[in-house]
């Protein structure tokens, strides 16, 4: 019996188009036949999890994700089969996520358990909702956007009530104070102008001081030895001066102020003789009556002196009458005083 030619061709097409589609499934970590051991997990959303993505334990691949699948045509459970690579005992109590990263493909991740029972085979894993990253970023983020969208309310109403609160009368108000603050400004910097002016390396005041400072001190190291011997000589005096006897000498003076305290007082008082003569106002009419009697004999002696002297030569005694009262002062030429 003889093959035509056309049947080879499609007997070999068929059988590359069968290669293939298997070595393709065999890649993808599906085999032609249903067999190893599987775990079942159901999601309600499998994060663009696909068939031969990935299973891993404490970050070790153990296997991969056989098919995906809906629960009795209901969309909102879907059935994952997850194909472990060798026999494992996984606890009962362990959990199986989704990790979803954007950067690499979506793979489940089972957390181990502490139970000391073991899933068989054909068992369902329990499942629990992996936010991953994008979604713990996005959980910390929405409380702060949150937070900053009732800062934003919260400006807006303060920005209305100092609207409400500024009156043109206000306003003109704020205007004089930014124009006040504008001249200080102005004067801030004409400060700073004679400021830099001041400290001039070579014309400034500051500078000038500094070099006759120095030059001050110039003069002293060069007179070093005079300053040296004046403050010996200081040194020597003090010395001296603590070494004097200023408490006896202090005693001294107030015993000498004390006795003339004393002899004050006498003479504030009525005793001895300087003190009648100082407060006995009898004795004073006496003195000055005594003086003016001596006054009128002296005037009388001056004008009428035969009659106390008895020497006649060519005349008689004087027959005037004696004087009552002194005679007028007068100067030189005989004007009266």
């Amino acid at each position: 019996m003889k093959i035509s030619n056309e049947t080879k061709v499609g007997a070999l097409s068929t059988i590359a188009i069968t290669l293939l589609i298997l070595g393709f499934n065999f890649l993808k970590g599906k085999s032609i036949f249903k067999s190893g051991n599987f775990l079942y997990a159901k999601y309600a959303d499998t994060k663009g999890l696909m068939i031969s993505n990935p299973v891993s334990i404490n970050g070790l691949q153990v296997g991969s994700v056989y098919e995906l699948e809906e629960q009795d045509k209901n969309i909102d459970t879907i059935i994952v089969a997850i194909k472990l690579n060798k026999e494992l005992n996984i606890p009962v109590n362990s959990i199986a996520s989704i990790s979803n990263n954007p950067l690499t493909s979506s793979s489940i991740v089972i957390e181990l358990g502490n139970s000391t029972k073991f899933f068989a085979h054909d068992d369902t894993i329990p499942t629990t909702n992996n936010p991953g990253m994008l979604g713990n970023i996005t959980s910390r983020i929405t409380p702060l956007v949150e937070r900053v969208t009732i800062t934003v309310q919260s400006l807006d109403s303060v920005l209305k009530n100092i609207n409400t609160i500024f009156d043109p009368y206000t306003k003109n108000n704020m205007q004089e104070v930014v124009a006040n603050a504008n001249k200080t400004m102005a004067y801030l910097v004409s400060s700073s102008a004679s400021l830099n002016a001041l400290l001039n390396n070579q014309t400034g005041v500051l500078s000038k001081s500094l070099n006759n400072v120095n030059s001050f001190t110039q003069t002293l190291a060069r007179n070093n030895d005079k300053v040296d011997h004046m403050m010996a000589n200081i040194e020597t005096a003090t010395t001296n001066f603590s070494k004097a006897d200023i408490d006896g000498t202090i005693n001294q003076m107030r015993g000498t102020v004390e006795r003339l305290n004393a002899a004050v007082e006498k003479m504030d008082s009525k005793e001895g003789s300087l003190g009648l003569l100082l407060n006995d106002k009898q004795l004073y009419k006496n003195l000055e009556n005594t003086t003016r009697s001596l006054n009128i004999l002296m005037d009388d002696i001056r004008i009428n002196p035969k009659r106390y002297v008895s020497i006649s030569v060519f005349g008689g005694k004087s027959k005037g009458q004696p004087l009552t009262s002194p005679l007028p002062v007068t100067d030189t030429s005989g004007t009266r005083l």
